[in-house]
């Protein structure tokens, strides 16, 4: 997968991208974000999209959000004026493996269905701890492939298709497990299945202190 490639699936997806994907993780959008109130205050949302989730947070947080397509910022954009979202700070075009924000500079940082739709899963988390406030927490919503058989296989078959998609359907827990075994600022407070089908999780991870 390549930068370049993620962003013009992604320009393609924005006409229908509520159409498709709203009522699939309609379930997943307000389990994360309910996590994010709980701690409240400054949220990064990496991968806002269409802006979907952004009427669910409450007035009292102030909300950011970074996407690396144009077009979807651009409905996220008419969201926000639509509804009349004051909370909503910025909705900015960004690489989600170079965030321009400064280190522990978020309560919360949020990212839905994104990890697994990146060329470098493992910089992007980085980035995410970066940019949290020891303290914080750090909220994903993403898919899990399977370790092995015949979904295994399946997903493996798949990947050709579904990178020039915008995602990836090989993604074993193992790589997030390895990647936080390597991160000592990082702390695993909960792994939840969602629907559908349960191939998707809801992830927490704490930062537990300031990352080098």
């Amino acid at each position: 997968m390549q930068t370049g490639t993620v962003s013009e699936a992604y320009a393609r997806w924005a006409p229908i991208y509520d159409l498709v994907f709203g009522p699939v993780f309609q379930k997943g959008r307000r389990a994360a974000v309910a996590a994010a109130e709980r701690v409240g205050g400054k949220i990064l949302e990496v991968g806002v999209g269409t802006g979907l989730s952004l009427p669910r947070y409450q007035d009292g947080n102030t909300v950011w959000g970074i996407d690396i397509s144009e077009p979807m910022l651009v409905k996220a954009r008419a969201r926000v004026a639509e509804l009349g979202l004051d909370n909503v700070r910025e909705l900015k075009v960004m690489d989600a493996e170079r965030l321009s924000y400064p280190d522990a500079f978020f309560d919360v940082v949020v990212a839905q269905y994104v990890v697994t739709a990146v060329p470098n899963p493992e910089r992007v988390l980085d980035e995410l701890v970066r940019v949290v406030r020891p303290g914080g927490e750090i909220i994903i919503t993403t898919r899990i492939g399977a370790e092995r058989g015949v979904r295994g296989a399946i997903e493996k078959a798949l990947m050709p298709v579904t990178s020039r998609l915008g995602w990836r359907t090989e993604f074993p827990w193992r790589r997030y497990a390895n990647w936080a075994a390597g991160s000592p600022a990082v702390q695993l407070l909960e792994k939840r299945p969602l629907p559908p089908l349960g191939h998707f999780y809801l992830v927490r991870y704490a930062k537990t202190k300031l990352s080098n």
